[in-house]
């Protein structure tokens, strides 16, 4: 995989329910990590006290974060209706020469800020709501 340009990894909003996805506009900065928590299984008979882990069983999540510049367009405003009103919809990461990421989100953070001589800008985070699925490109 050669490198990569970040501002082609997309973040998009189901607008209505239906997977009518579209680009979260004005973004600068987007990330996704994804979680897996551990069970620890460690006994007092455990191989030279080494932890032992129990495959398969800890909660899996995901987080998104994105920061960029308010520009009001529809992915704005449908932004901010999912956050007031406490909505979980349908989100997709694309991640160039990679694949698609997929699931239910909901919007944990939305922050607005400006300066007297700059730009308004804005933060979100997301937290997983669901499963999520992956398709390889």
């Amino acid at each position: 995989m050669v490198a990569q340009k970040g501002r082609d990894l997309l973040l998009k909003i189901d607008t209505d329910g239906n997977d009518s996805f579209i680009t979260v506009a004005g973004l600068r900065s987007h990330a996704i990590s994804f979680n897996a928590q551990s069970v620890d299984t460690t006994h007092q008979e455990s191989a030279g006290a080494w932890r032992e882990l129990l495959a398969g069983a800890g909660v899996k999540s995901a987080n998104i974060r994105g920061s960029g510049i308010f520009k009001d367009a529809a992915s704005d405003a449908k932004t901010r209706e999912l956050f007031f009103n406490g909505a979980i919809r349908n989100w997709q990461i694309i991640m160039p020469d990679f694949g698609t990421v997929t699931g239910l989100f909901q919007i944990t953070s939305l922050e607005f800020s400006g300066e007297h001589d700059g730009e308004l800008t804005f933060e979100l985070a997301l937290e997983s709501a669901g499963a999520l699925s992956f398709v390889s490109v």
